[in-house]
């Protein structure tokens, strides 16, 4: 049965009263804000030089290392990505985060995102373009593909939101600093797109390095990277989810698949134990 307490709007509408109306405190105060704005101006930073960087097949990137070296510039800015990404996510990664500075653990989640953005948005505005271009869409098939990158895109946006989308854009942090608080953590996601996959902002991810308007080796590299570390990635995310959930994610994962969708599906509830327990 759901928390009623527990839904996406009750979870940001309450962490929004208590950064509108926070405890006495300036300096906390001021250092909440601050990394607010700071989060959520990379965080959008990122986003847009993907969406850009990707629209036109990683061509028209801003990198201008001089080849061969560029090969080698390139290959460090698309594997940093993955490998801080998931160092930070380790239970090592974590306690680091909440090392930094007095209010470390409550901004864990603001520092990660930072952290991210940063590296998202030095990946693919950095990036060296090789000057090979390969097939650009053209008239109804560009449209057609622009349309598919931008459903891929507002698929990102709808995982994000199931999965807690204080955490995912950093928002929890700061905000609860604000509030004077501990960070309110959402529980397992098992609804929305979590209901037909287990690991739809992966998919999601992956997707939008593929269904783009323009095809250079350049971006054939990227999302064959990236997607690999897509794939990949989640096994360690959902050893820990095993080890913090228990049994209620094994009942999960035997009914939801990993990545790929079933079309025919149970409908009992991901937490409904079988009948044959």
């Amino acid at each position: 049965m759901t928390d009623p307490q527990d839904t996406h709007f009750a979870r940001i509408w309450a962490l929004l009263r208590g950064a509108l109306a926070p405890p006495p405190g300036l300096g906390r105060i001021a250092l909440a804000l601050a990394l607010g704005v700071l989060c959520h101006a990379v965080f959008a930073a990122a986003v847009l030089a993907m969406i850009l960087a990707m629209a036109f097949g990683m061509s028209e990137s801003l990198g201008r290392v001089p080849w061969p070296w560029a090969a080698l510039a390139n290959a460090a800015l698309v594997l940093q990505f993955p490998i801080v990404h998931s160092l930070l996510l380790t239970r090592r990664g974590g306690r680091l985060l909440s090392r930094l500075g007095a209010h470390g653990g409550t901004l864990a989640t603001t520092t990660y995102a930072i952290i991210a953005s940063v590296q998202l948005f030095v990946l693919f505005a950095f990036w060296t373009p090789s000057g090979i271009i390969w097939w650009r869409a053209e008239g109804m098939a560009l449209w057609l593909i622009l349309l598919g990158y931008g459903a891929s895109w507002l698929f990102l946006v709808k995982a994000s939101w199931d999965a807690g989308a204080e955490v995912q854009s950093g928002a929890l942090g700061w905000m609860s600093l604000m509030a004077d608080r501990r960070p309110r953590f959402p529980d397992m996601p098992k609804t929305g797109t979590f209901r037909v996959i287990r690991q739809p902002i992966y998919l999601a991810f992956a997707l939008t390095t593929w269904l783009v308007p323009v095809w250079t080796p350049d971006q054939l590299l990227l999302a064959l990277s990236l997607t690999t570390y897509c794939v990949a990635a989640p096994v360690l995310k959902e050893r820990r989810f095993r080890a913090r959930y228990g049994a209620r994610f094994d009942r999960y994962a035997a009914r939801t698949p990993y990545m790929v969708p079933r079309f025919a599906r149970s409908e009992r509830s991901p937490d409904e134990p079988s009948s044959a327990q």
